[in-house]
């Protein structure tokens, strides 16, 4: 997971400061409105609501536009025309690829995809082709930055309720069930250690490792699936090496 996971934090950091900041709200945007209707508009009583609207404001999301997504679910503006749909596929070397997207036109989001994955040497598969290799947990990812004690953040986050944790150079991601996502979080976060974030997501059982070729390939059609506007999040089992992602991001 090392190496994905480095992906994951690559496009987190290319989030903050990215040029397109309203589109990375759109797609902020439309999870809160997805939680919202979903599980209603009151935080307090919507476990996704919270974690979208918390993710909203770690990418300093105004609160008004926040509240306008929650009003579109609850007040029915055009929420019902929002649909949450799951498409798989394979990218270079056989890698497993899920997408997540939310579209009010599936016959336009599954032309994008489909067109992403040709061109970036994939191809999408059928409903349950990939998404047996993935399983549905929490993931909290702490820096170390030298002030923290990987041994201590484990010991606090095993007692808060975690199933796993893995030590991956410059920092910690804490695996906890969906539903133990908050408590874990929240438990650390008391404990005085800022998560760098916190999010459920798809989890690959194994990983493949890929080449220099095959890295950047890989890497590139996950960045085009990514900026996709009804794409809201992707996963892959593909592992880069540091020398791949150093690479990439030259």
């Amino acid at each position: 997971m090392a190496g994905h996971s480095k992906w994951k934090q690559i496009k987190r950091q290319k989030a903050v400061v990215d040029q397109r900041r309203g589109a990375q709200f759109t797609k902020l945007g439309r999870e809160i409105t997805m939680a919202a209707k979903q599980g209603g508009g009151d935080p307090a009583g919507n476990a996704r609501l919270r974690l979208a609207i918390l993710k909203a404001k770690e990418g300093n999301m105004p609160a008004d536009i926040v509240e306008r997504a929650i009003q579109k679910a609850v007040g029915g503006l055009n929420a019902s025309q929002l649909d949450e749909v799951v498409y798989e596929g394979y990218g270079p070397a056989g890698t497993a690829i899920m997408v997540e997207a939310v579209t009010d036109n599936r016959n336009r989001t599954v032309a994008e995809i489909r067109n992403a994955f040709g061109k970036g040497g994939g191809n999408m598969g059928e409903s349950g082709s990939v998404g047996w290799m993935f399983s549905t947990r929490g993931v909290i990812t702490i820096p170390l930055d030298g002030k923290v004690e990987s041994d201590e953040v484990e010991l606090q986050a095993i007692e808060a309720g975690a199933d796993d944790i893995v030590e991956e150079d410059d920092q910690l991601s804490i695996y906890t069930k969906p539903e133990d996502l908050e408590a874990v979080n929240q438990a650390l976060i008391d404990a005085g250690y800022k998560p760098s974030s916190a999010e459920i997501a798809r989890v690959p059982s194994t990983t493949v490792s890929l080449d220099q070729k095959d890295g950047l390939q890989t890497l590139k059609l996950l960045d085009r699936l990514e900026d996709l506007d009804d794409v809201q999040r992707v996963f892959s089992n593909a592992e880069f090496s540091d020398e791949v992602l150093a690479a990439y991001e030259g």
